[in-house]
């Protein structure tokens, strides 16, 4: 069975392009993002590490540590880093895991526990190693997605689901669909009238059972 929100993640330790790392230890007191891709020097895969390392600041103005994962080895890692900084124009700096027996990709749950890289393969043979995991300083998974080989991830969406966690979860709120920092959030239907004014101030009623309020600044 795969990781489930809020199951704790496996503290492994994997070797990267930039040393060997202990999932727990690495993560630490921060949030952070495991994402995986199923071969260096692939079109798609190229771009999406150009972007996140262009939003270098924005993930560090979060608290959030970025780390890539491929079956591929460390010697393509530092080779396939220059073809992402020349097409993103951005340095990647983050580590990437060298998962190359798997372990990794099994514990989360992205491959089957009887695959095994075969000679001359190609990226077909771990299409399924495409996905995002958010974690949390608590170590457990907070948000996971999976996406195909052919369509890039988009880590502007990352980015607010990391927004919307942390404000979800240090404020004791919920978001709303389409929900982007600084709009009204959704107060849980465990808080009564009575406590969401003594908390939020005003809020709207929309239904019984939706309401609405602005955090405070």
């Amino acid at each position: 069975m795969g990781l489930r929100i809020n199951d704790t993640i496996p503290d492994l330790t994997v070797e990267t392009d930039l040393g060997p790392v202990s999932l727990h230890e690495w993560v630490g007191d921060d949030w952070a993002i495991l994402f995986s891709h199923p071969k260096d020097f692939t079109p798609v895969c190229t771009t999406e590490f150009g972007a996140v390392a262009q939003l270098a600041d924005e993930w560090a103005r979060r608290k959030v540590k970025v780390m890539g994962i491929s079956v591929d080895g460390v010697e393509d890692h530092v080779s396939w880093k220059k073809d992402i900084a020349t097409a993103g124009k951005a340095e990647p700096a983050f580590p990437i895991v060298a998962d190359t027996d798997l372990t990794l990709s099994k514990a989360f749950d992205m491959l089957p526990a009887e695959a095994y890289l075969p000679d001359g393969r190609t990226p077909n043979d771990t299409a399924t190693v495409r996905a995002v995991f958010i974690i949390g300083p608590d170590k457990k998974l907070k948000l996971s997605m999976t996406y195909p080989m052919n369509v890039g991830r988009n880590f502007a969406e990352v980015l607010r689901a990391v927004d919307a966690l942390q404000t979800a979860n240090g404020q004791g709120v919920a978001t709303p669909a389409n929900w982007n920092p600084g709009e009204d959030v959704i107060i849980p239907t465990s808080v009564s009238d009575e406590d969401a004014l003594a908390k939020f101030g005003e809020f709207e009623t929309i239904l019984p059972y939706l309401r609405k309020t602005k955090l405070k600044a």
